[in-house]
């Protein structure tokens, strides 16, 4: 998200709650509007189709054959997504624009190849009972997605953040009107919907993508080579995007806790939907984080990096590094007490809640352990934008393998143990992942200035 943090600054520097207030609205849009608009658009397509598409269970069949989608792409893309970040904002800082847009359909390519290789089989021999359309339509969803992954981290690489949203709030208003105008034609009209939407929605990114950079040659693979990728992100990548969906897979397919819905697509109502409305309570701790990291944390970053540079005297050097200490210490903070109220909040209303979404209370405390499970994420994730700055891939890349590991393993412990502890696989996997990134962080600040005399 580096450059937003300039946004942020000119709306703060108004110096009014107001200029606050519009601020942390500003932040909470771009850190979490997309994921936002696509939860609440399939949301609104589901509820607005219930008097049209019969059976109902068509309409679970498209939702969850969405989430599916989502989660198998985002796995799969994870791969390349932080590697080519990385690979873009090298060559903008090297001011070697021209390998942009060829390296951009590159790694388009390559996804869309990908993509299609690893879902067609798998579509084939695991949906025969399906139709030709519905399998055809899963296939061209899922290679658009994987797309629609990489020209997002490519716009955040051109920080592009107003145009992302606006982009999503495009794709996914397209997505809901064409499925709403095609669900008279049941499961495949709601996804051929789906497929519209999204479709223009990638087209549109590639249309902005194009008139941002000029490049005599059509397609590259320069990203591909040695020199130029770095491989801890690759594995970082792939092994955090696993680690989000992990625990879900299990639930998902536990024969206790799951239930058969469409071919071998399966869903745990009793774990999906507490740990959906947890997610929905993030927002207000990503919108915190990012504006105290993005504003006072990047600044002291730069201070220290360019009293470095600059040759500063070490009492100088110390100095900045003691200031952006305290802006990471007190970011971190920040996020505990905002998820900490948030979480009470739940906690107060949550009978409420269930009763008026027509939940059973039953429910109630296993949201309360999603509620902790969130907040930890978002201070994992405070965490890790730490690291990535301080350019410490091989810890996060680390510190991925230990959510993956301990995820599986705490989840599943869980689903052994029985009903009362559902859930808290999930949460004491981000505990520790959290202590021991803070721990490695603590230890990484005090002897900053030394590893990177170090490594000139």
């Amino acid at each position: 998200m580096a450059g937003i943090g300039f946004e942020l600054r000119k709306i703060i520097n108004k110096d009014s709650y107001w200029s606050l207030l519009q601020a942390y609205a500003y932040a909470g849009v771009i850190s979490s509007g997309p994921w936002l608009l696509s939860i609440i658009g399939i949301l609104v397509i589901g509820v607005l189709s219930l008097s049209v598409v019969i059976p109902d269970s068509l309409i679970i069949q498209f939702q969850l054959s969405v989430t599916y989608l989502i989660a198998s792409s985002l796995i799969l893309t994870g791969f390349i997504q932080p590697a080519f970040t990385r690979y873009i904002a090298d060559r903008l800082f090297e001011n070697n624009d021209h390998l942009v847009i060829s390296n951009y359909h590159g790694v388009s390519f390559l996804v869309t190849g990908l993509s299609g290789i690893v879902a067609f089989p798998l579509l084939v021999f695991l949906f025969p009972g399906q139709t030709i359309a519905y399998r055809l339509l899963m296939l061209g969803s899922f290679v658009v997605l994987g797309n629609i992954w990489m020209s997002t981290i490519f716009l955040s690489g051109l920080k592009e953040y107003k145009a992302i949203v606006l982009l999503y709030a495009l794709g996914y208003s397209l997505t809901v009107s064409a499925s709403l105008a095609l669900r008279p034609y049941g499961l495949e009209g709601l996804l051929f919907g789906f497929f519209i939407g999204q479709f223009i929605m990638l087209c549109s990114m590639m249309v902005l993508i194009q008139r941002q950079y000029i490049s005599e040659e059509f397609i590259s693979w320069d990203f591909l080579k040695k020199d130029r990728l770095y491989r801890s992100l690759i594995l970082l990548g792939f092994m955090y995007n696993l680690a989000i969906w992990i625990d879900k897979f299990l639930f998902w397919f536990f024969p206790y806790t799951s239930q058969s819905i469409i071919g071998p697509i399966r869903s745990s109502p009793i774990y999906d939907l507490p740990i959906f409305l947890a997610y929905l309570s993030i927002l207000p701790g990503m919108a915190s984080f990012l504006v105290r990291m993005e504003t006072d944390f990047v600044e002291r970053y730069q201070e220290f990096y360019d009293a470095i540079r600059e040759g500063a005297p070490l009492e100088a050097i110390e100095q900045a590094k003691t200031g952006m200490i305290r802006t990471i210490r007190q970011g971190l903070l920040e996020i505990i007490k905002i998820q900490s109220v948030m979480g009470l909040l739940i906690w107060a209303i949550g009978p409420i809640l269930l009763q008026w979404l027509g939940i059973s209370e039953l429910y109630e405390s296993l949201l309360n352990v999603f509620m902790v499970a969130a907040g930890l994420q978002v201070l994992f994730l405070g965490i890790m934008n730490v690291l990535f700055y301080l350019d410490k891939r091989m810890i996060a890349m680390g510190l991925s393998a230990l959510f993956l590991a301990s995820n599986f393993f705490f989840s599943a412990a869980s689903l052994y143990f029985g009903l009362p502890y559902y859930g808290y696989g999930f949460a004491l996997s981000l505990l520790l992942v959290a202590l021991v990134g803070l721990y490695v962080l603590d230890r990484k600040l005090h002897v900053l200035e030394y590893e990177t005399f170090m490594l000139q």
